[in-house]
């Protein structure tokens, strides 16, 4: 791609009559775009710039350890919209992508994370107006009582409309063995929507891989409105302790050696145990470490340095119950 006489925002060659020259990418959806003429070039590295998308394609990454499928997923569904907005600028039309998704893992596998990412990106390609997340559980949705449910639901479609809808734990929207279960006029209202309002509204539907599969077997109406699947995986020992390194940077503590050694027996043995949430868990577990830590220091008494305040003991690991032969509780 030739550079001479490249303009300022990426656009070469000779703009179309009434169009503004100067322009990077095509403008977003529903806006009037510019055309360029055939012989114009984009440049693709100054259009990135102008939307801004490498900076949350950056803080994903910073945000999410390993991952590696998820986050190569999301920068095939940016690079789609990229090209999308380009081949808009040329005239060349097409229909607009599906976006509704399906994050399937379990709970602490950074699926939040992605979708408000997902939002931001949506927003700078001119996808979503705002760009907002709005996150929701069956209770949000379904009433208790006849005319309650479509109200409610509604007003949750309002709130999130020109950003993304995240239903967590979405299968519970679906109650088979309940004849007078209400989820399903929740359902056809959703379904209305992400048909006929693809271009106001995302939907993201969260939950465990076996229960969603389910959902959408008893729902292919649903199955078939949704164009992205992503799986996310549990963490493993080694980057569940990358996660926690983290957290604790970010609020100016660290792990002596020793508590090293301790917060892994203290993860190896959550990670058997029920309701193990991965990195939700790694932040409960270091909250309390640091209720510990702090508790010792007062105890203690006398005077403390720098170091001190910032450094959390293996005695603040190995107090956890789940270290001292009990079950159950908190870390």
């Amino acid at each position: 791609m030739s550079t001479d006489g490249r303009r300022r925002f990426g656009m070469t060659g000779n703009p179309q009559p009434g169009t503004d020259a100067a322009v990077g990418g095509a403008t977003p959806p529903g806006a009037v775009e510019p055309r360029w003429a055939d012989d114009a070039e984009v440049d693709m590295g100054a259009h990135l710039a102008e939307a801004r998308i490498a900076e949350v394609l950056d803080a994903l990454s910073r945000d999410l350890v390993a991952l590696e499928p998820v986050k190569t997923r999301i920068h095939e569904i940016a690079s789609l919209l990229v090209i999308d907005r380009l081949r808009h600028g040329f005239g060349l039309d097409s229909e607009r992508p599906s976006l509704h998704m399906c994050f399937t893992g379990s709970p602490g596998t950074g699926k939040t994370t992605v979708a408000m990412r997902m939002a931001e990106i949506l927003n700078r390609l001119g996808y979503l107006a705002k760009g907002h997340l709005v996150t929701v559980t069956r209770d949000d949705l379904v009433g208790q009582y006849i005319g309650h449910t479509a109200p409610k639901t509604r007003e949750v479609l309002k709130r999130a409309m020109g950003g993304l809808l995240f239903i967590d734990e979405a299968y519970y929207l679906y109650k088979q063995e309940n004849e007078r279960d209400y989820g399903a006029e929740s359902i056809e209202i959703l379904l209305q929507v992400m048909e006929n309002q693809r271009s106001d509204i995302v939907v993201v539907l969260a939950g465990y891989k076996d229960r969603m599969d389910v959902f959408f077997e008893s729902n292919p109406g649903m199955q078939s409105r949704i164009a992205h699947h992503i799986d996310f995986p549990d963490y493993s020992l080694d980057e569940l302790m990358l996660i926690a390194e983290r957290m604790l940077a970010r609020q100016h503590y660290n792990l002596s050696d020793d508590a090293v050694v301790a917060f892994r027996q203290l993860l190896t043995k959550r990670m058997t145990m029920p309701r193990f949430a991965n990195a939700r868990s790694v932040r409960n577990a270091l909250e309390r470490c640091r209720l510990r830590q702090a508790d010792r220091l007062v105890a203690v008494g006398g005077t403390v340095g720098r170091d001190d305040l910032m450094r959390i003991e293996a005695a603040d690991v190995r107090r956890s119950r789940h270290l001292s032969g009990f079950s159950g509780g908190a870390a």
